[in-house]
């Protein structure tokens, strides 16, 4: 495996959340807000851990919302960088739902994100 390939593979990073009431909307599932949220924080960390330099967000997008997220539930965010440029990098960020009294587990949401490596006076630096 290449350098850049195993920097890719150790940033690579999961969170878990439990859906609670309160991260809802109307219909009793996961406000899309609040996934956008966990997803940039996902990828945010994902992205810093790859270039261990200070990042941006400079774009979402992609964003596909394929199976509600119900209340009750939990999610884990799975990111991961998927491209890189000079100064920019990509990073895809899955969401997947589980059951909490079963092994049912689904792809729910899943979309793109991309970050700008910066100096201290916020100037676009080499991503590595």
């Amino acid at each position: 495996m290449n350098p850049v390939q195993e920097r890719i593979e150790r940033s690579v990073t999961h969170l878990f959340k439990m859906v609670f009431p309160n991260t809802t909307n109307h219909h009793d599932t996961l406000f899309g807000g609040t996934a956008l949220q966990w997803m940039d924080e996902a990828a945010f960390i994902c992205a810093t851990r790859f270039s261990r330099k200070k990042m941006v967000t400079v774009s979402s997008e992609k964003i596909s919302f394929q199976q509600p997220i119900p209340s009750g539930t939990f999610i884990e965010l799975i990111a991961k960088v998927h491209t890189i440029g000079r100064t920019s990098l990509q990073v895809q960020v899955d969401i997947y739902v589980e059951e909490m009294y079963s092994e049912i587990r689904k792809k729910a949401i899943t979309g793109a994100f991309t970050f700008v490596a910066i100096d201290d006076h916020r100037n676009p630096i080499p991503v590595l």
